[in-house]
């Protein structure tokens, strides 16, 4: 695993951006996927571990809690991993992890949480293809003949109807990642995917795979930068959470006093203080 400290915008955007030149079609494409976080020591471990450490085996009942008591919303979900998406998107303990295609909207969550600025955040990124290299011939195929790089939520249905068939297909615990229907607008504003373990017990730190992941280290002192930056994009609360919740979480951050906490002299790139005319 490679880490990379970002101490600004433009590292960030350097970092990101590596290595997406693709010669074949002369376009820029890559098969990354990037998670982001407030806090740069935490792993990747899936909120079912965190919530249940003691009893993995209550995935099951939660899931069955879930169906039974949010019915009414779910009620259009025509299938297991749709409403296992769900659930994750709002809250659920699942061994999902949340991902984006997008690197920006991975660092809306390393930013959005204004308590966490005194600790330095990370984003999570990794090749899809090198984690597809460890999957089972059985699901392997199936990508291939789609020539994609990630499960559709159909594809993977026939391949494995839930978390019992996932983990049937392979006695050696492996990932894979899928993108759910875009059942809530989230989803799509989010450009989110999902990773899952065949075994609930294993994390993807856990497999040999983890070799290829690459952590981008985000200098708590350039959060507020970064953060400042992506307003300017549309990458906000507004955009990641759509309604009334997202607008007021929006309001509430944008017009919090946090320049003169932590922007302060000390943190601020001299450079950029001389071009705004000020010593």
């Amino acid at each position: 695993m490679r880490d990379i400290l970002i101490k600004s915008w433009d590292q960030l955007q350097t970092a990101v951006f590596e290595d997406v030149w693709d010669a074949r079609i002369l376009r820029y494409r890559n098969n990354r996927v990037f998670r982001g976080m407030c806090d740069a020591e935490w792993g990747l471990t899936p909120s079912l571990n965190r919530a249940c450490p003691q009893n993995l085996g209550l995935e099951k009942m939660i899931l069955r809690s879930f169906q039974k008591y949010g019915y009414a919303e779910l009620q259009n979900c025509a299938s297991f991993w749709e409403i296992v998406a769900m659930g994750q998107q709002f809250g659920l303990p699942t061994r999902l992890l949340d991902w984006t295609y997008s690197p920006l909207v991975a660092a809306h969550f390393v930013t959005e949480d204004v308590s966490a600025y005194e600790r330095d955040g990370v984003i999570w990124c990794v090749d899809m293809t090198e984690i597809n290299a460890h999957l089972p011939e059985v699901l392997s195929k199936r990508l291939e003949a789609q020539k994609g790089v990630t499960f559709s939520r159909d594809i993977l249905e026939e391949a494995a109807e839930d978390f019992d068939a996932l983990q049937a297909c392979s006695d050696r615990p492996f990932a894979l990642f899928f993108e759910p229907a875009s059942t809530v607008n989230r989803i799509a504003n989010q450009y989110a995917l999902f990773s899952v373990v065949s075994n609930p017990a294993v994390t993807l730190l856990d497999l040999p795979e983890s070799e290829h992941f690459i952590r981008l280290i985000i200098d708590h002192r350039a959060k507020l930068e970064i953060r400042d930056k992506l307003d300017y994009i549309n990458i906000s609360e507004r955009m990641i959470y759509p309604g009334l919740d997202g607008i007021c979480k929006w309001i509430a951050r944008r017009y919090a006093p946090l320049g003169p906490i932590y922007n302060r002299r000390e943190n601020v790139d001299p450079g950029r203080q001389e071009a705004g005319g000020t010593k």
